[in-house]
C-alpha cells in the first residue's frame, strides 16, 4: 500500500491578483486526491501593482538582468507573503501536519525556446521561515530535456478524472487561467500498447495528452486592468454590454492564428497584445477581445482533439469537457464558447464536486509529493519532453 502524504500547494497565475492555497491528502500516484483546505489570499493593491508593472516592462529575456535589483526586491517581498499564508493554512488545521509544500511562485517571464522560465519565489527562503520541506523551480527540469516546460498540471488533471464516473470519452480538462490549456484523457486500447515505456508515458489504463491550445483571460484581464478601475470583467457583463468590431475582430484571427499549432509550443500572456482594439470603447474593446478570445480556444481545442487523437480520431463532439480555472466565472465568454462548438458534455468541473478555483493549487500540492517520490510530472505527450521527466527543486532549509 502506497504512502499517504499531506502537503500544501501554492499558486499565483497571470493575473497576479493573489495566491491560491489548497492542503491536499494523496499518495503523490493514482490513488484518490482528498482536499483537506483551499482558501484564497489576495495580493494587496501596492503588491498587485509592483507586480503588474514589472512584468510590462520585461519583455524580452535580457530585461531579466536590466531589472535585477527590482527582481530581487520583490522576489523577497512575494515569499515573505507566501510565508504568512502557509502559517496561516496551517493554524486552519492543526491536527494535519504538512510533510511538503509545493511553491510555484510568481511567473514573470517564460520562452520555452530559450529554456527559460521565472518564477519569482525563493524556496530556501521559504523553506526557513516556515520551518518546512519546500519543493520549487518546477518547470526547469522540463525545459532542459527538451520540453516546452508548461503545462504541468496534465498527470493532476488525469488523476481526477480517472477518480470521476464519466459516461463520456474521452474528457478533456479545459483550464482557462492567464493562457488556456487542455488535457486529454482517455481509456487506453490494447492496440495503443506497444510497450512497457508507452505505459509510463501515458500512465496505467489511461492516455494523456496535453497543451496550450490560446489565450484565457490574459487580453481581457489587461483591458479591463488599462482602462478601468477593475481588474477583470466579473461574468463578462462589460463585454455583454458592448458592440464586436468585426473589422479587428477579423484581422485579429489573422494575426493571431500565425502561432504554430502543428506542434507542442507553451504560450506566455506576451504571446497576445492587446494593442488591436487601442481606440476603442472599455466596452466594444472587452466584446471584441471576449469573442477573439472563445474563437482562439475553441479553434485551439480543435485542432488539439484531431492532433490528440490523429490517427484514430475520435472528434470533439464525442467528448466531455470539464472547464476549470478562473476564466469559467466569465460567463459571457463560456456562453460564447459552446455555442461555438458542437460539444455533448461541456459543463464546469465544479458539478463534479471539484471546487474549479483551486485545481492548480491542489496540482502542484500532487506535483510536490511526485517531486519527493522522484516520479516524472511532465511527458512527452504534455510538454514534449523527450522521456517522462522529474521536476523541482526540494530544499530542507531549517
Amino acid at each position: 500500500m502506497k504512502k499517504n502524504y499531506t502537503a500544501l500547494g501554492l499558486m499565483s497565475g497571470t493575473s497576479m491578483d493573489g495566491v491560491d492555497a489548497s492542503t491536499i491528502f494523496s499518495d503523490g500516484n493514482t490513488g484518490t486526491v482528498t482536499s483537506i483546505e483551499n482558501q484564497y489570499f489576495e495580493y494587496d493593491k501596492d503588491l498587485y501593482q509592483k507586480l503588474t508593472n514589472l512584468r510590462d516592462k520585461i519583455t524580452i529575456s535580457k530585461d531579466l538582468k536590466n531589472f535585477f535589483e527590482d527582481l530581487n526586491t520583490i522576489e523577497k517581498e512575494i515569499t515573505l507573503f507566501h510565508a504568512k499564508i502557509v502559517n496561516e493554512m496551517i493554524k486552519s488545521h492543526p491536527k494535519f501536519e504538512i510533510d511538503i509544500v509545493g511553491f510555484h511562485g510568481q511567473t514573470i517571464f517564460h520562452n520555452a525556446e530559450e529554456k527559460i522560465s521565472v518564477q519569482l519565489g525563493d524556496g530556501k527562503l521559504l523553506s526557513q521561515l516556515i520551518k518546512k520541506k519546500v519543493v520549487y523551480n518546477f518547470r526547469q527540469n522540463d525545459l532542459k530535456n527538451g520540453g516546452q516546460g508548461a503545462p504541468l498540471t496534465p498527470i493532476f488533471h488525469q488523476n481526477l478524472v480517472r477518480n470521476i464516473n464519466l459516461e463520456w470519452w474521452p474528457v478533456v480538462a479545459l483550464n482557462i487561467g492567464g493562457i488556456s490549456n487542455a488535457t486529454s484523457v482517455s481509456r487506453l486500447h490494447s492496440m495503443d500498447v506497444v510497450d512497457s515505456v508507452d505505459l509510463n508515458r501515458y500512465g496505467e489504463d489511461y492516455k494523456l495528452f496535453a497543451e496550450d491550445i490560446g489565450p484565457g483571460n490574459c487580453l481581457i484581464d489587461e483591458w479591463i486592468r488599462k482602462n478601468s478601475k477593475y481588474r477583470y470583467d466579473k461574468d463578462g457583463l462589460i463585454a455583454k454590454s458592448g458592440k464586436v468590431n468585426e473589422l479587428i475582430f477579423n484581422q485579429a484571427i489573422d494575426n493571431f492564428l500565425h502561432l504554430d499549432s502543428s506542434k507542442n509550443k507553451s504560450l506566455d500572456v506576451k504571446d497576445f497584445d492587446i494593442s488591436i482594439v487601442r481606440g476603442l470603447s472599455l466596452e466594444d474593446g472587452a466584446a471584441t477581445l471576449t469573442h477573439l478570445t472563445a474563437r482562439l480556444i475553441g479553434s485551439g481545442l480543435i485542432n488539439f482533439m484531431f492532433k490528440s487523437y490523429s490517427p484514430r480520431v475520435e472528434v470533439l463532439s464525442n467528448a466531455t469537457c470539464l472547464i476549470c480555472g478562473g476564466g469559467r466565472k466569465n460567463k459571457f465568454l463560456i456562453d460564447i464558447l459552446k455555442k461555438n462548438l458542437n460539444v455533448k458534455k461541456m459543463l464546469l468541473i465544479d458539478g463534479h464536486g471539484i471546487n474549479g478555483d483551486f485545481i492548480e493549487s491542489q496540482g502542484f500540492a500532487y506535483l510536490a509529493i511526485r517531486s519527493y517520490l522522484g516520479l516524472p510530472i511532465s511527458y512527452p505527450s504534455t510538454t514534449g519532453c523527450k522521456k517522462p521527466t522529474t521536476g523541482g527543486v526540494i530544499v530542507e532549509n531549517f
